[in-house]
């Protein structure tokens, strides 16, 4: 399962990983039931009553043995509780949601990306470093955000960092649910946590060039890559010093990969 909302290059990249996976399976001879795995695609679009709907007609005309994906939290959430119901294991590769990882309400769901606790923990440390104690959450209405600012609460608690304010983007209306400029202006707190998909993020970053709430007066961490480029030049100087925490692959912090199973998937 893709989401076609999602940043189109992962869209791309989870569905060729994805079906190169299946063919892995099928050169080393991996069969359930004496069959050897097939595949299809199911694309959704953040709507948790079609991603239902989707996954629903792809079960009805085949055996399904396990569902991959989604990408979005929210769908995730949803498509985890269905799952569960139909008893199909559901493993998702970029659904971050701490409460997904509560084994007694989804026992056979997995994932193959940490959820935000990690992610927390790695901010927690970087406010430990730089000694911050403070810094303003902004986050987007849905199971990711509501997640993250779970996650980054708890920790934040456990490790004495203030949080001055809690900011909601509304992913449906574009817009904040209180006055952004006077937020941050009125906080004591100069760095700002977005948490949000990588699309909102950049419509969020617009914002604050407009209102001029970027750097150098703050300091943003952002939970999601995007491309710098895609904003218009004159703003550089703005946004220099914006940090980015998302996961990466073990080889590029010395930990071991299987590299058998990459060499065989080129």
């Amino acid at each position: 399962m893709s989401n076609t909302s999602a940043s189109n290059t992962l869209s791309v990249h989870s569905r060729a990983m994805f079906k190169a996976a299946v063919l892995l399976s099928q050169i080393y001879n991996i069969t359930i039931g004496g069959q050897s795995l097939g595949w299809q695609t199911v694309h959704t679009d953040g709507s948790m009553i079609s991603t239902l709907r989707s996954t629903c007609l792809a079960i009805s005309t085949s055996n399904t043995v396990g569902i991959v994906g989604p990408i979005l939290s929210r769908e995730a959430n949803f498509i985890a509780d269905f799952a569960e119901i139909v008893s199909v294991p559901l493993i998702s590769y970029a659904a971050t949601n701490p409460d997904l990882s509560d084994r007694n309400a989804y026992s056979i769901f997995y994932r193959t990306v940490p959820s935000d606790k990690v992610a927390a923990m790695a901010i927690a440390q970087l406010f430990t470093i730089f000694n911050w104690t403070s810094c303003i959450i902004v986050y987007q209405n849905d199971e990711y955000g509501s997640g993250g600012l779970k996650a980054l609460s708890e920790t934040f608690k456990n490790n004495g960092v203030i949080v001055t304010q809690m900011i909601v983007f509304d992913i449906t209306t574009f817009t904040f649910q209180s006055d952004l400029k006077s937020s941050f202006l009125s906080s004591s707190s100069r760095i700002v946590l977005l948490w949000a998909e990588a699309n909102y993020t950049s419509v969020i970053l617009q914002y604050a060039l407009q209102y001029e709430i970027v750097g150098p007066r703050f300091t943003w961490i952002l939970s999601s890559n995007v491309p710098l480029s895609s904003f218009n030049q004159s703003f550089n100087q703005n946004l220099v010093g914006i940090l980015t925490i998302e996961p990466t692959t073990g080889d590029v912090v010395n930990e071991p990969i299987n590299t058998t199973l990459l060499n065989a998937a080129y």
